[in-house]
């Protein structure tokens, strides 16, 4: 295909910079065309590095380019649904960061307001599972290869303790288990299949603030077990580790891998580890040429809305399963 997706972006933040921004520069079916931030100054600042990029101050005027066809919402959370439901309004594709919104309500709301547009795209960017490492993990899964998964173990963290940072503002959205906390509970019901049948959570709450700094949980499957732990007062460390009858698979980077070297995934069994490395790769450009493909092909979105929405119901049940002090059916 000759033709691109011409892409616009609502909001200057740092993914949008450091991920966004460079993975598109790579895309085969994405350019980047305009970027809007409400300090114009910024906006114009990171334009000027990329020739014939627009720059405004403001989101609406992005969305009423005719120039552009698809937006990327970095925005903070609490502003997720709002400017992806204008950004349908104005003929745009939405790809939106995750979580989909603060609560399942925003994303039952975004999936209504989306089927009055059948023909547009619109999808939440959980980019790790556009990754070779987790496709490969599922091949060797169904493969048999760990026999059958009955546990899974993941953690991410992170150390923010800004008080003017959005994922310290309660307000906006933060807190340790919509920022990355997310993660575990999509890779969860990504392995096997299914969605939680209970989940039990506990929060770290600041006295002050109320973000929860750290979370853990256990979420229940017919299938198994998952534990989870996520904070935003902890070093960084990433670690996940998918457990079978037969063996298990660990993951030495399963969120944000490197883009400059292979990735590696560990295969443990009893005669052994077999290390299996995947190819240097930007998922952020997998995830965007995936979803911009679907644009070109006009073929359903790589991941739908009700995904975001089960994952929103699964981090919502986990803060009631903490209020409560009870394991939480769902």
């Amino acid at each position: 295909m000759e033709k691109k997706i011409r892409w616009g972006i609502l909001g200057a933040a740092t993914i949008a910079v450091e991920q966004f921004i460079p993975a598109i520069q790579e895309s085969n079916y994405g350019e980047l065309s305009a970027i809007a931030s409400r300090n114009i100054s910024r906006a114009k600042k990171i334009a000027a590095y990329y020739l014939g990029i627009k720059s405004y101050g403001d989101y609406q005027e992005l969305l009423n380019d005719p120039g552009i066809d698809a937006v990327y919402i970095p925005l903070p959370n609490h502003l997720h649904v709002f400017w992806a439901i204008k950004a349908l309004e104005a003929g745009k594709h939405v790809l939106v960061e995750k979580p989909i919104g603060t609560s399942k309500k925003d994303g039952e709301l975004l999936q209504k307001t989306s089927q009055e547009y059948p023909h547009m795209k619109v999808m939440e960017a959980f980019m790790y599972r556009f990754h070779p490492q987790w496709i490969k993990a599922k091949e060797l899964i169904a493969e048999n290869t760990i026999g059958k998964v009955g546990r899974i173990s993941s953690s991410f963290s992170f150390f923010d303790d800004d008080p003017k940072s959005i994922v310290n503002n309660k307000e906006f959205g933060g807190g340790s288990l919509r920022d990355i906390g997310c993660y575990s509970l999509s890779l969860s019901r990504y392995i096997f299949e299914s969605e939680p049948i209970a989940v039990s959570g506990v929060l770290e709450l600041d006295a002050e603030t109320k973000v929860d700094l750290s979370a853990s949980g256990i979420l229940e499957f017919k299938e198994g077990i998952s534990t989870f732990f996520s904070s935003i007062r902890l070093a960084d460390h990433q670690k996940t580790q998918l457990y079978g009858t037969k063996g298990s698979i660990e993951f030495e980077y399963p969120f944000n891998p490197p883009t400059d070297r292979p990735s590696k995934i560990w295969v443990h069994k009893e005669n052994g580890t077999e290390t299996i490395s995947c190819d240097p790769c930007n998922q952020y450009t997998l995830q965007l040429d995936a979803f911009s493909l679907s644009i070109l092909s006009n073929s359903a979105a790589p991941t739908p809305l009700q995904d975001g929405i089960n994952n929103m119901l699964v981090l919502e049940k986990l803060e009631e399963s903490h209020e409560k002090g009870r394991r939480i059916l769902l």
